[in-house]
């Protein structure tokens, strides 16, 4: 896993434009820890930061091909290759030779035996830049599902680019400008393709590619979902599943370094353990598990609408089943209101978020894991595709006429809330960004681009848009801030139940065959029931931890009476002034919920965003 960052520049020598790659390169210096190079030509720079994992003396980038003296192509890449062995073979027969056992190696190779057509042949969570100094072209490719990302910044003359919007802001010829669509993505629980919070940058898309030239930048998909009849029967879909996860799980694996689960005790999760262990075992190893947890968390523990119960009790439930080498993680209050850590988490995500508690907590939890293992199997995206959501299973949500989740969100809101985490912000300036009609325009182009199959029932076809504004607008979000969090402490996040060919296969299965026994998962639930533990096989979802310690809202709250004591905080212009003061002295049971925390949450990054990168607003 990596970190990065190029320049293409057809109006200048870039030759002379090394302190400012280096500069690109270096701030992504924590996605990549173990050493950081560029490379220079005349019109291009590619840099790049790498988190050794696989070929540890042989994968350094960026890495050139070259017939003689001439270089043919240069890549800079992030993320992993799953099926590259089988392409290296592929490329072998084609009569290509290869000097490294590294996947980047596969990827170079790829390109110039197929050109922008490699990144079809390509499986895994990949960002990819290529420099072709023959024909003076920059491809760039991201993986199907988005798990590894990408910006760009047209140029008057070329493009820059990196995995995260830092690396183009270290170059001066990009500025830190948010607009009003800049807000709206910042503020928004539901993704928008393509979309960055600053003015100038883009992101590309998933299952999408780029190619720079001196005609322009051309932007096109080269994978999309597809809507086929399902002509399997349960068992044999329940079956295919297995099989499918069993050589997922095994494939992401394959690693030259300590690897582990991340293991909360619910059903993805120990699924994932489930496999790996079954994997490992049979080469007489153990699967490695971390759980986290806050200092006190069991014993007082208080249920809520969405956590029931702690996860350690069942985590350890799968520790015994497996005889898994285990490692818990204690997080105390302290962890999380430490300053430092909230400037980390807003830098590691370059935008403020409403989730303090819940980003510094998965921060800390990877930096532990890191001294542990170097890659760890996160349970991300089973949701989505199984139906885990509660809202899934709501009609008042799923008919509601915009994304479930915000509908459900909508329950929170009232005179001061606003939306998660917006409660405290200026009226006048709510009404300029206008969130219930940025909802309703993203909400239509998802309904609008969903594939359908032909014949579905008006009840499948509701609920085929609910899967894919998931799997478009929900799930990008939270694989954002795992790759971002995680990179922040130089562990690479592996997600499984994000491999495109189960998204694919999925997608196609009915809801009433996902939901065949009147539950939700059941068809995972059916694919490992003969693996796991019962309470952990049919406990209810539980997202990930949040604290329950008084102590961290009192803290909150200190802060924010803090920053409304200085009469040139940056973030007042954004705000109800009146209504933080309020916020920041209310006693009330409300004040101390995790609805009405986001909202100073929030208000404290934004202001701690708006100083630290030099933010102008265009609003």
């Amino acid at each position: 896993m990596c970190g990065i960052t190029g320049w293409v520049d057809y109006s200048r020598d870039l030759a002379l434009a090394r302190p400012t790659l280096e500069s690109m390169t270096r701030v992504l210096g924590n996605r990549g820890p173990d050493s950081e190079a560029v490379w220079l030509g005349r019109h291009a720079g590619l840099g790049h930061a790498r988190t050794a994992v696989i070929d540890l003396a042989g994968g350094l980038q960026p890495m050139a091909a070259r017939d003689g003296d001439q270089v043919q192509a240069v890549v800079t890449y992030g993320g992993e290759v799953y099926n590259f062995a089988e392409v290296r073979e592929q490329l072998r027969e084609a009569g290509h030779r290869f000097r490294t056992a590294s996947d980047t190696e596969v990827v170079l190779r790829a390109y110039l035996e197929w050109g922008a057509e490699c990144a079809s042949r390509l499986e895994g969570m990949f960002a990819i830049a290529i420099w072709d100094p023959l024909s003076e072209e920059l491809f760039l490719a991201r993986d199907r599902i988005g798990i590894k990302p990408l910006f760009y910044a047209p140029l008057p003359d070329g493009v820059v680019f990196g995995s995260e919007p830092k690396a183009l802001l270290a170059n001066p010829a990009v500025r830190p400008v948010v607009d009003r669509q800049g807000l709206r993505e910042l503020m928004s629980t539901a993704k928008a393709p393509g979309v960055s919070v600053f003015r100038d940058l883009r992101e590309l898309p998933p299952g999408h590619l780029a190619v720079v030239s001196r005609r322009g930048i051309r932007v096109q998909r080269y994978w999309q979902l597809r809507a086929k009849r399902h002509t399997d029967d349960l068992p044999t879909t329940i079956a295919t599943v297995r099989d499918l996860l069993g050589d997922i799980v095994q494939r992401e694996l394959t690693a030259d370094v300590p690897l582990c689960s991340a293991l909360s005790g619910g059903l993805d999760s120990s699924t994932l353990t489930a496999f790996a262990a079954g994997t490992l075992g049979a080469h007489g190893d153990r699967v490695r598990t971390i759980t986290t947890t806050f200092d006190g968390y069991g014993d007082n523990f208080r249920p809520d609408d969405t956590r029931g119960a702690p996860d350690g009790p069942f985590a350890a439930q799968v520790v015994r089943a497996f005889d898994t080498d285990h490692v818990d993680i204690v997080l105390k209050t302290a962890d999380l209101i430490d300053p430092d850590t909230r400037l980390t988490t807003v830098r590691a995500q370059d935008m403020p978020t409403p989730y303090g508690d819940m980003d510094a907590s998965l921060f800390h939890t990877f930096r532990r894991i890191k001294q542990h293992s170097t890659v760890a199997l996160l349970g991300e995206g089973a949701d989505e595709l199984f139906g885990g959501y509660v809202w899934m299973h709501q009609p008042e949500f799923i008919g509601a006429g915009t994304f479930p989740w915000i509908a459900r969100e909508q329950l929170h809101d009232g005179s001061r809330t606003a939306g998660l985490g917006r409660g405290l912000l200026d009226q006048g300036l709510l009404g300029k960004i206008d969130m219930p009609g940025h909802y309703a325009a993203l909400y239509r182009q998802a309904c609008e681009e969903a594939p359908h199959q032909e014949g579905e029932s008006a009840e499948e076809r509701l609920l085929r848009d609910v899967c894919y504004q998931h799997l478009t607008h929900w799930l990008p979000m939270l694989l954002d801030r795992d790759d971002r969090l995680s990179m922040a402490s130089g562990l690479e996040a592996r997600v499984p139940f994000c491999d495109h060919r189960l998204v694919e296969y999925l997608y196609n299965v009915p809801w009433s065959m996902k939901t065949f026994d009147g539950s939700e998962k059941s068809i995972l639930r059916s694919t490992v029931a003969d693996k796991l533990p019962h309470d952990v096989l049919w406990r209810r979802k539980s997202p990930w931890p949040v604290t329950q310690d008084p102590a961290y809202t009192h803290a909150l709250q200190k802060d924010l009476a803090a920053l409304l004591a200085e009469p040139d905080a940056p973030v007042r212009q954004l705000i109800d002034v009146e209504a933080a003061r309020l916020a920041s002295t209310s006693t009330s049971d409300e004040a101390y919920g995790w609805h009405s925390r986001m909202n100073i949450e929030l208000v404290l990054q934004l202001d701690l965003w708006l100083r630290d990168y030099d933010v102008e607003l265009a609003v």
